[in-house]
């Protein structure tokens, strides 16, 4: 059951972000082990850790295009749902990538100063693909480098058996967890290939974990190497993702999904207990918090999420993380809650209440999250999935100092500077840098700036 705490009852160190990249030293071993063998290596760690070790890694366009075909056959409002996701979020950041001004304007007389906006050349995306794989994580993570004019978009995710060597794995008793079936055809999970048909994204390599991760980082004979690369996954992902981070760019490093609902009693108890059941499915170490004013609110919401749990399909997983990590916190005040919002700094912040002067209060107050999540029709999975917004968010308390994945994560902003031969702004910068240059000791510096006078 979930705990239900005074505000004066929650110890200092729950604030903290939490550590889940403690795989660093494995991971270091398998990035020098790509560097250095390559596909041989890519292969090896598929028939370690996968269900397939393919005898090839690209994904043949015309396998991708059939599942984007059997989706549309077979489950037409899947289909559906996953263009309608796109094309939201596609016009979302399409409208992000407008508000990247390039402009040159005259700093001073003769003195051209200016600002470019550049989408990198190749970015790389990781979907993973573990117990429920992520269709949702393609277009979060495709999408946005599309927008942003990216030409080259590379995707990873873990390798499944291809449908023409089925018959002779399930003849080996091969292909399952524990006993890969070796040297077939590189396929992957289906849904996430129809998904980046549907994305536009058709190079798709089926190789998963932190080696995958290496190999767009450092490049293989087949995996070309990237600029960036976004996306989540285990905690051999994300410490590989830091691990290889100023090699090439990256996102962010996520860790488990965490939700903070601020609600007070014009909310629907079923409606945040859902709410807080639908993280908490997500994994055993999800973090899902309600915090109200209201005591006999925050009891009812508790009654809530065990009777949904009754009949939640996923309830061992949501029942672990609702009990382990799972709070309703009793506050004195909307402005005490909004603190708390800011100190915990979440991934996904839902102000549960009414349209008025308290929710626009707390909305003023709030600025630490990943997404914000207005009023009782806001849901936060419409966020997962279709409202545009991107999913792939800071966790652990890192929306302190960063917002999530966005159109701005495959843009460079690069700077310009034109001067104009004599004029007072060319002529000011070279004294300026005259000097400065030789206070720093730096000669060759300040002789740079005064052969131009």
């Amino acid at each position: 059951m979930i705990k239900i705490l005074n505000a004066n009852e929650v110890e200092p160190g729950w604030f903290r972000g939490r550590n889940f990249t403690d795989a660093n030293e494995v991971v270091q071993s398998v990035i020098a082990d790509v560097i250095e063998n390559g596909d041989v290596a890519l292969k090896k760690y598929g028939a370690k850790f996968d269900v397939s070790a393919p005898e090839t890694l690209l994904i043949a366009e015309s396998d991708l295009k059939a599942a984007a075909e059997k989706l549309q056959r077979e489950h037409p409002e899947t289909y559906k749902a996953v263009c309608y996701s796109h094309e939201l979020a596609y016009k979302f950041a399409s409208r992000q990538k407008e508000s990247f001004d390039d402009f040159e304007m005259e700093l001073t007389p003769g003195m051209f100063t200016g600002q470019k906006t550049i989408p990198v050349e190749r970015a790389g995306v990781y979907v993973p693909a573990g117990r429920f794989p992520l269709v949702s994580t393609v277009i979060m993570t495709v999408t946005p480098a599309a927008a942003a004019g990216v030409e080259d978009i590379v995707m990873c995710t873990p390798p499944r058996v291809h449908p023409d060597d089925k018959e002779a794995a399930q003849k080996a008793g091969l292909g399952v967890p524990g006993k890969p079936f070796v040297g077939g055809k590189p396929y992957a999970d289906e849904g996430i290939m129809a998904a980046a048909w549907i994305c536009g994204c058709k190079k798709v390599y089926a190789c998963g974990g932190s080696q995958a991760i290496a190999a767009m980082a450092y490049g293989t004979e087949s995996v070309p190497e990237v600029d960036v690369i976004v996306g989540p996954g285990n905690k051999f992902v994300a410490a590989c993702k830091k691990a290889v981070y100023g090699k090439v760019g990256i996102d962010m490093v996520a860790g488990p999904t965490e939700v903070f609902i601020i609600a007070d009693s014009s909310a629907n108890p079923a409606w945040v207990a859902a709410d807080l059941l639908a993280q908490a499915e997500h994994d055993v170490v999800a973090q899902p918090v309600m915090v109200t004013t209201d005591r006999v609110f925050a009891q009812k919401v508790s009654d809530e999420i065990e009777r949904q749990l009754a009949s939640l399909a996923t309830a061992e997983t949501a029942r672990s993380s609702i009990d382990n990590l799972g709070r309703i916190i009793i506050v004195d005040s909307l402005e005490q809650a909004a603190d708390f919002a800011n100190r915990k700094a979440p991934e996904h912040l839902e102000l549960a209440m009414e349209d008025g002067a308290d929710r626009d209060k707390v909305a003023a107050l709030v600025r630490n999250y990943g997404s914000l999540f207005v009023g009782h029709y806001s849901a936060e999975v419409f966020g997962d999935y279709a409202a545009g917004l991107n999913h792939t968010l800071p966790t652990s308390g890192a929306a302190h100092y960063s917002g999530g994945l966005s159109v701005r994560v495959f843009l460079k902003t690069v700077t310009t500077l034109r001067a104009v031969e004599g004029s007072e702004g060319m002529k000011k910068s070279a004294v300026a840098a005259d000097a400065l240059g030789d206070a720093e000791g730096l000669a060759a510096h300040a002789a740079a700036a005064r052969i131009r006078l």
